[in-house]
């Protein structure tokens, strides 16, 4: 395969199971390192646990279905909001590059609506981020 395209999958997750696999058998096949994409509910706020309960309401499915609750647990986590990227400049910057540091090759940001501002202020710092 030429990659993958992720969703709700922790950075532990895609280091360990996604990335590993993928990449032994691209090496094994002669080919180039492939794509991986992941998808991450992320928002830039100061207002972390009101952000985290509104995420909390929105995912809530995500810890329902079989393969998502699966990642979920691979990543040790026991909700679908914890493994959203909520916080300051610096909580998502080090999130965003651990992501990278798993193996990431594209992050694709779900911006998450919590507050009338939070999509602007978060599409600016990825903007600026060059994610």
């Amino acid at each position: 395969t030429d990659g993958t395209n992720t969703w709700m999958v922790g950075p532990k997750t895609i280091e360990s199971h996604i990335a590993k696999h993928l990449n032994d058998a691209a090496t094994s096949a002669g080919r180039a390192p492939p794509r991986i994409i992941a998808g991450f509910p992320i928002v830039l706020t100061s207002a972390v646990d009101e952000a985290r309960g509104k995420l909390a309401e929105g995912l809530e499915v995500y810890g329902q279905l079989p393969s998502y609750r699966a990642m979920l647990d691979r990543e040790g986590l026991g909700a679908p909001e914890d493994l959203a990227i909520i916080g300051d400049e610096k909580v998502l910057e080090q999130a965003i590059l651990r992501a990278r540091d798993a193996g990431v090759t594209d992050f694709n940001a779900a911006i998450m609506r919590t507050d009338e501002h939070a999509f602007d202020r978060t599409f600016e710092f990825l903007s600026a981020m060059n994610c």
